[in-house]
């Protein structure tokens, strides 16, 4: 139940991007304005999960995230009462807003996992979190051009505020979200980054974020290169595809060797295939490709996280959560811009920065443990 109302709390996440853009290009305000708008949201959104993550540690979860669900849900709604392309400033006021308060499930949840499932049972709680958030990126745009077909972009941004709200509200009505921090105490105001394992975790998860982000400005430029325009949306969905599947292996799986040393052999493991998009293979092949790498890129996240709540310093367990999510989505905002600068290169340029970006990542691991 926690994690059914985790994902639905989050898939605002993924439905306010396509939903600014949809609302944009209806208002004629036209598509530079909305994806600036997208941009800032998740901007927004990943700079302020740290924060919330602090708080929830030195209060709890509930009260946190349904504070901040409320302001996010009021800032939704008041963007689909004004609209896009009326007062552009005061739209980028309130994405804003909704970004910032954004609430810290997604690491409140991971946070929880260790103080709610037996050690044992913990490597296959954390695949399953790690595969289920691909439920997030898939239903959250569905949803959204659903509304925005059957009734208007101003419909999807008041579902993102009702979902996002009533997600949250769930979440916040079980017992262990509303039971205080189990370590009440002021932390050091570095909180998780006084931590050197966590910083260095920390480093390969923005690189690796950043290899996601510009394997998607892959798919553009694929697709282009082979005039298949169906290309952009199969390879990420590939890669997703992957994921999903290796996550559901990854929980059936014993492993007795220590999770540090796991997570440098799937980061190698998840860098080496993206080597075969330097051939430019043939599209068929392309998607065939695509799931290699997604088959351990679940079981990174469940790994990481895993380590992340072992190598945080006491109380500070959702700090260093949120700090992993941040980074993802920051190292992906990076990669997604450097790759564009690269694309008029053609896509083996843009595979070039995906492989360097993933083989950067393993080694940050391997160098420094």
């Amino acid at each position: 139940m926690l994690l059914t109302a985790t994902l639905v709390g989050r898939l605002p996440t993924a439905m306010a991007p396509l939903a600014l853009l949809l609302a944009a290009r209806a208002d004629h305000a036209g598509t530079t304005l909305g994806a600036l708008l997208a941009a800032l949201y998740a901007l927004c959104g990943a700079v302020s999960q740290p924060l919330l993550g602090r708080a929830v540690d030195r209060r709890r979860l509930a009260s946190v995230a349904l504070a901040a669900a409320t302001v996010a849900g009021i800032a939704f709604a008041a963007l689909a009462v004004v609209g896009i392309g009326r007062y552009p400033v005061l739209s980028g006021a309130l994405v804003a807003l909704a970004g910032f308060a954004t609430p810290p499930l997604e690491a409140g949840l991971r946070a929880m996992w260790p103080r709610l499932v037996a050690p044992q049972d913990q490597q296959a709680t954390f695949a399953l979190d790690a595969t289920a958030q691909e439920v997030v990126y898939v239903a959250g745009p569905t949803l959204t051009t659903v509304l925005c077909q059957l009734l208007s972009p101003a419909a999807a941004l008041t579902g993102c505020a009702v979902l996002g709200l009533a997600g949250t509200a769930l979440v916040a009505s079980r017992r262990p979200a509303r039971a205080l921090s189990p370590v009440r105490r002021k932390a050091h105001w570095t909180g998780p980054l006084r931590s050197p394992g966590v910083l260095v975790l920390l480093g390969s998860a923005t690189l690796l974020g950043a290899s996601l982000g510009s394997f998607n400005v892959y798919a553009l430029a694929a697709a282009d290169r082979h005039g298949t325009g169906w290309l952009a949306g199969a390879l990420p969905a590939a890669l997703s595809l992957g994921s999903l599947v290796g996550g559901i292996i990854w929980a059936r799986l014993a492993h007795s060797v220590p999770a540090d040393h796991l997570l440098r052999t799937i980061s190698v493991r998840f860098a080496a295939p993206f080597a075969l998009f330097l051939l430019t293979p043939e599209p068929a092949l392309a998607v065939a490709a695509a799931v290699l790498p997604g088959l351990f890129l679940a079981p990174w996240f469940a790994t990481a996280f895993r380590q992340g709540d072992r190598l945080a310093p006491q109380g500070t367990a959702t700090e260093a959560a949120a700090w992993l999510v941040a980074v993802i989505s920051l190292g992906g905002a990076a990669g997604t811009a450097l790759a564009g600068q690269l694309s008029a290169a053609g896509p083996v340029a843009v595979a070039a920065l995906t492989l360097a970006s993933a083989v950067a990542a393993a080694l940050a691991l391997a160098l420094r443990r």
